[in-house]
């Protein structure tokens, strides 16, 4: 009898102890957050400037869109990636006489990711015309460096505690599937001229 109420105080004091513990540990491995993340597209310098708690954390060199296909200014939210994305042509007149690229095809415009930020049409994304960067030269879209695509929309998932890493990206790109993440924290993006 005594040795009973003996494991019953035992389980009655560790169980929350140890519970706590597993919460606690879980809570280092996935970052809180607090939806801090700001994005500042700058279409005359050409730059997209990262912000975290107001401090600048990042800037990259982007492509815009040309004055026949300019991109569009205002206030935005992102609360949907996706990761090697295939592309179908639009239907639009530049367009015309394009074919589809599946995930992973060299010939694919998208590259590693899409970063949606006014759906269905507008997004940031690589581009296999790295040379494009910093001048007028897609159909609105915001382009980029396609590891630093990568790795703005590795930080934005993670603003919205949502965190992986390169590995996670590797994989996807081993299976050649494309992987759509919905974020239930959106992450502002103001584009200016």
């Amino acid at each position: 009898m005594i040795q009973r109420r003996t494991r019953n105080r035992i389980a009655l004091f560790w169980v929350p102890i140890a519970t706590a513990l597993v919460i606690g540990l879980g809570a280092l491995r996935t970052p809180a957050t607090d939806g801090s993340l700001t994005l500042v597209a700058d279409l005359s310098a050409k730059r997209l400037t990262v912000r975290q708690d107001g401090e600048v954390v990042r800037q990259y060199d982007i492509g815009i869109g040309t004055d026949r296909h300019p991109t569009p200014t205002g206030e935005y939210s992102i609360q949907k990636i996706v990761w090697n994305p295939a592309w179908v042509p639009p239907d639009r007149e530049w367009a015309r006489g394009k074919t589809a690229k599946a995930p992973g095809n060299p010939a694919n415009p998208m590259r590693l990711v899409k970063v949606f930020w006014r759906e269905p049409d507008y997004y940031i994304h690589g581009t296999n015309d790295v040379e494009s960067l910093g001048s007028e030269a897609s159909h609105g879209c915001l382009r980029m460096d396609p590891d630093e695509a990568g790795e703005l929309a590795l930080m934005i998932m993670e603003n919205a505690g949502h965190f992986r890493d390169w590995d996670w990206v590797k994989g996807i790109l081993h299976l050649g599937d494309q992987r759509t993440v919905r974020l239930a924290t959106a992450t502002p993006i103001n584009i200016t001229h």
